[in-house]
């Protein structure tokens, strides 16, 4: 593997030592202006991604690592609970609620679109109280060196994490959720390299 990079027993290819960048405002408004040419469209997509796999409307939904708050604008308008957390602090939208810990109380739904790459510690997953987990990442097939080497989505100190479907189901199960349903639709708005998907996103249930 490249330096610098190692795998799990799961198979998740992760970054030894990193440097988390700095997610501040700035950040945030680099990702903001790059989401107005989807406007909605994508919020719309997951939102009914999840609510098609669960097959019920979320009483309550938690966007870890929220952005600009554009999925949780669109859940509001349907989901009669919808709460944020992010570590920039962009303000969430009107009629949603700021979390500082998302460990202390229960969600039906927790999702993570772009987000659980960049966590430091990803182990945190095991303690969360919910009934679902939505992922979205970039989807790794690592094929060799060079070809991670050159991938778009590496990312060194902010793309910490590195997943397959097989890697991502297999951490996710160790850490108490079972897979119900994975996808590439992103890739209907993403675009994606020929014959390779871009985006892997995935439903998990918590494991009675």
């Amino acid at each position: 593997m490249l330096d610098n990079y190692s795998k799990t027993p799961e198979g998740v290819v992760y970054q030894i030592n990193p440097n988390p960048i700095d997610y501040n405002l700035d950040y945030i408004d680099y990702y903001v202006d790059l989401n107005r040419k989807f406007g909605d469209e994508m919020s719309y997509l997951r939102l009914g991604y999840i609510i098609g796999a669960l097959g019920r409307v979320p009483s309550s939904i938690l966007d870890v690592g929220y952005g600009d708050g554009s999925f949780l604008r669109v859940s509001s308008k349907i989901v009669p609970e919808c709460y944020g957390n992010d570590i920039s602090k962009y303000p969430v939208p009107e009629g949603c609620n700021p979390v500082d810990s998302i460990t202390e109380q229960k969600f039906d739904v927790i999702t993570f679109f772009d987000s659980l790459e960049h966590f430091r510690d990803i182990e945190f997953i095991k303690d969360l109280n919910c009934n679902a987990i939505c992922v979205s990442v970039p989807y790794c097939h690592y094929n060799n060196d060079k070809w991670f080497d050159t991938w778009k989505h590496r990312k060194p100190d902010e793309h910490l994490w590195h997943f397959n479907k097989e890697s991502l189901s297999n951490f996710m199960n160790k850490m108490g959720f079972d897979l119900l349903t994975s996808t590439n639709i992103e890739d209907t708005i993403r675009k994606n390299a020929p014959n390779e998907e871009n985006i892997l996103t995935c439903i998990f249930e918590k494991r009675l």
